[in-house]
């Protein structure tokens, strides 16, 4: 088993690879005392992918088929989607658009594809899980929480996100961290060059495994534009907390490049959703790897306004968001969500750690 920084999938800049060894948040004093211990102990990541007689151990990959009556839930489940989605932009300028959600099956293949990756992502993703959860531990005693509008504590460290959460202050005994996510995933045609398509389904998988792990809610849906005439929208619904299912890991796999994007109608349909969420912090990460484009005319001036008023309509909600570009037009996919929303993603092999690392920092 490889440890972090021999992974060939990520293989990161020596910074890059100290940040991501440093995700865990220093909160308190033993919580630093953790992850330093847990920096020390990243060369014996082995260890925690072992088996008592020192078999390797990853999650289970082989769930039983679907019965009769999941069957029907997931049917049931597809329909509510469906509704909900129509409804949710019913008042946009997407009205008119002929939206389709899908819940992809999976393959046995698909279930090949998710050990190969998993091999390579887990004892990473299990790592950083390692060096977080006990910081979690932390949060439900009286301790500073962090990452505030306002509070008692000035966090110099925070300045550098530019999003105003200078402050710490004060958590009740009975406040625990309360974090859903959010994960879209922009499946046009062009997100097959380069490689991005892959380094997207990694990132996605990922963050599926961590959210898991540290039992944070998590909704994933991939989308594109312009099928068919019959169907202007496609959304697909790899992961829902609403109805969690061991098999989804397999779905992830069935991402894929496939025609136009109306970036704006995915942001809503999925904003509204976590907007519902019980959740107090919400957090939508968008990747992409360029402007939106969809028929008639859903491009240039008219979709990126769309794009900025469904993000600040839902800001105001609630709702933070995050876009990681990883494709050419990251100047406007910048200018779109705003500097202090933006990461760029140069290196694509960066994209499943910067991402996890975020999704850490809001708990």
């Amino acid at each position: 088993m490889k440890s972090w920084g021999e992974l060939d999938s990520f293989e990161l800049e020596p910074d890059t690879q100290a940040e991501a060894e440093g995700i865990a948040l220093k909160r308190t004093a033993d919580s630093e005392a953790n992850a330093s211990q847990a920096a020390d102990d990243s060369t014996r990541m082995e260890s925690s992918d072992k088996g008592e007689h020192g078999a390797s151990k990853y999650h289970q990959a082989n769930p039983e088929a679907m019965t009769e009556i999941e069957q029907q839930q997931e049917r049931n489940f597809r329909q509510k989607l469906n509704r909900d989605a129509r409804e949710i932009v019913s008042d946009s300028i997407h009205k008119g658009v002929k939206l389709i959600v899908h819940r992809p099956s999976y393959s046995g293949s698909d279930e090949q594809e998710y050990k190969r990756v998993s091999r390579e992502l887990m004892p990473v993703v299990r790592e950083i899980a390692r060096k977080t959860l006990p910081l979690l531990e932390h949060e439900h005693a009286p301790e500073f929480a962090r990452n505030q509008l306002y509070g008692s504590k000035f966090q110099a460290d925070s300045v550098a996100y530019h999003d105003f959460r200078y402050f710490a202050k004060k958590r009740p005994p009975t406040e625990s961290p309360s974090l859903v996510v959010g994960l879209r995933v922009d499946e046009s045609a062009s997100m097959a060059a380069f490689g991005r398509l892959d380094a997207a389904k990694r990132a996605v998988l990922a963050v599926y495994e961590f959210c898991r792990m540290c039992d944070i809610p998590i909704l994933i849906h991939g989308d594109t534009a312009d099928v068919s005439k019959l169907e202007m929208m496609s959304i697909y619904a790899y992961a829902d907390y609403e109805q969690t299912d061991p098999r989804d890991r397999f779905r992830l796999m069935g991402i894929r490049a496939r025609s136009n994007n109306r970036d704006g109608m995915a942001l809503r349909i999925m904003a509204d959703r976590l907007v519902r969420a019980q959740q107090t912090t919400k957090l939508l990460i968008s990747i992409s790897d360029g402007q939106p484009k969809a028929m008639e005319d859903y491009s240039g001036i008219v979709a990126m306004q769309d794009m900025q008023m469904t993000i600040a309509e839902y800001a105001r909600k609630g709702i933070t968001f995050a876009a990681a570009a990883i494709g050419q037009d990251k100047e406007v996919i910048s200018h779109i969500y705003g500097h202090e929303r933006f990461m760029d993603i140069t290196n694509l092999q960066e994209l499943p750690a910067k991402l996890v690392r975020m999704i850490a920092r809001y708990l």
